[in-house]
C-alpha cells in the first residue's frame, strides 16, 4: 500500500472534515485535527489517517483515533492491472463487509483475539468512514513484515482464539445459507468464486483443473468458523516485545476453514526455508492454543475431530492460495518450491475425499 501524496492528503483532510461535527459530538470533543496519513487503501479506494482530539476539560475519551475513509475512485487502477467491474464490485462489497463486521460481529472478540474498538461508522454522502481505536496509543505500536518462528506464537494464539469464538460443528448444527450473516459466505480475498479472471489466466495444470474440488473441500468441511481472510503479518499490530498482538483489516472476514488463515499467515512472515523447517511445529503450536481456547470457552466441540480434520486440510489451504498466486502473478516470490510441494501433496490427497 502506498503513502498518500500531498494532493491526496489535502482531499482526505477536507473530506474528513465533512464529518467533523459528528465526530466531535461522538467524543464530546472541542476540536479534531489530522495528525498523519498512515496509508492509502489498495488501488486508491481511500485512506487511513490518524487524528487527534482536543477537549475543553479532562476526558475519558481517546486523545487520538484512526479514521478509515472509503471513497472509491471513478477509475480504479490496480498495480498489477487487475481492474475490472468484477474487481471493483468485490472491493466495494469488502468495505460493506468490514463495516458490518465492526457493527455486528466484533463484540464477540475477547482479550485473546484483540482488535481495535470501533467507535462508529459514518457517511458524509461522498465517503464512508470507520472510526477506530488508535492501537499505537494502546500499546500495539510495532509493525513488521517478517518474524522469527518463535515470534509467530502470539499471532497463532490470536488466530486460535479468534477461530474458537465462532466455531461450528456442521454435523451438529448446520449453518444457515446466510451464515455468517453480513460477512462473506466464504472468507479470504483469494476465494475461487470471486477470482474467475485469475483462474482463467492460470497456465494449464493439475491445480487449475482441481481448483474447484479443493475449494469445495475447504468450504464444506465439518468444522467451520469465521476466518480473518487476510491474516498476513502486516495486518497484526504488536506490543514492544512481540508477546501480544491486535489485528486490523477485516474486509475479507467470512466463513471457512481456519487453516486458510494459518497457511496465509505463515507464508506472509516466514521465508521458504523457515516454512519448510518449522511449519509442522507451528501447526502443533496453533492446535495447542486452539484446544486451550475451546476448553476456556467451554465449547461443545469435539476438539480431537476438529484438529484431525483441519490438520489434513492445511495443504489444501496452502494449495488454494497457491492457485491464486499462479493466476494473479506467477512470477511472485511466493511461487516457491515449498508451495509447489504442498500443492502436490494436496492434489495427491484428493482421492481421500
Amino acid at each position: 500500500m502506498n503513502k498518500a501524496s500531498s494532493s491526496d492528503s489535502y482531499a482526505i483532510e477536507w473530506l474528513a472534515m465533512n464529518i467533523e461535527p459528528q465526530i466531535l459530538e461522538l467524543f464530546n470533543a472541542a476540536n479534531i485535527k489530522k495528525q498523519s496519513s498512515l496509508q492509502t487503501l489498495w488501488s486508491g479506494y481511500g485512506s487511513i489517517d490518524r487524528y487527534t482530539l482536543k477537549y475543553d476539560q479532562s476526558s475519558p475519551h481517546p486523545q487520538s483515533i484512526i479514521i478509515k475513509r472509503i471513497s472509491p475512485p471513478d477509475n480504479s487502477k490496480h498495480p498489477r492491472g487487475w481492474h475490472s467491474s468484477r474487481s471493483h464490485q468485490r472491493k466495494l462489497h469488502s468495505y460493506e463487509v468490514e463495516m458490518h463486521w465492526y457493527q455486528a460481529w466484533s463484540a464477540n472478540c475477547g482479550s485473546h483475539s484483540r482488535i481495535a474498538e470501533c467507535y462508529g461508522c459514518m457517511s458524509d454522502g461522498l465517503s464512508h468512514y470507520i472510526i477506530l481505536e488508535d492501537l499505537d496509543a494502546s500499546g500495539f505500536n510495532r509493525r513488521t513484515n517478517t518474524l522469527k518462528p518463535e515470534q509467530t506464537y502470539a499471532c497463532l494464539e490470536w488466530l486460535a482464539h479468534f477461530h474458537a469464538n465462532f466455531i461450528k460443528d456442521c454435523q451438529q448444527e448446520s449453518p444457515s445459507d446466510t451464515w455468517p450473516e453480513g460477512l462473506w459466505s466464504t472468507g479470504s480475498y483469494w476465494h475461487l468464486a470471486t477470482r474467475p479472471d485469475e483462474w482463467q489466466a492460470m497456465a494449464d495444470s493439475e491445480l487449475k483443473w482441481q481448483a474447484e474440488t479443493i475449494d469445495k473441500i475447504l468450504t464444506n468441511c465439518r468444522f467451520r468458523s469465521v476466518i480473518h481472510g487476510d491474516a498476513k503479518v502486516a495486518n497484526f499490530c504488536f506490543n514492544a516485545d512481540f508477546s501480544k498482538v491486535a489485528a486490523v483489516d477485516f474486509q475479507y472476514v467470512g466463513g471457512g476453514c481456519g487453516m486458510k488463515d494459518i497457511a496465509y499467515f505463515l507464508g506472509s512472515c516466514l521465508s521458504e526455508q523457515q516454512c519448510q523447517r518449522h511449519y509442522k511445529t507451528l501447526l502443533d503450536v496453533y492446535f495447542s492454543f486452539l484446544q486451550q481456547a475451546i476448553k476456556k470457552q467451554n465449547l461443545a466441540i469435539d476438539s480431537e475431530a476438529l484438529e484431525e480434520e483441519w490438520r489434513a486440510l492445511f495443504s489444501f489451504a496452502w494449495a488454494d492460495f497457491h492457485r491464486f498466486i499462479l493466476g494473479w502473478a506467477p512470477e511472485h516470490p511466493k511461487n516457491t518450491r515449498f508451495s509447489q510441494q504442498l500443492t502436490a501433496e494436496a492434489i495427491a490427497a484428493l482421492s481421500r475425499y
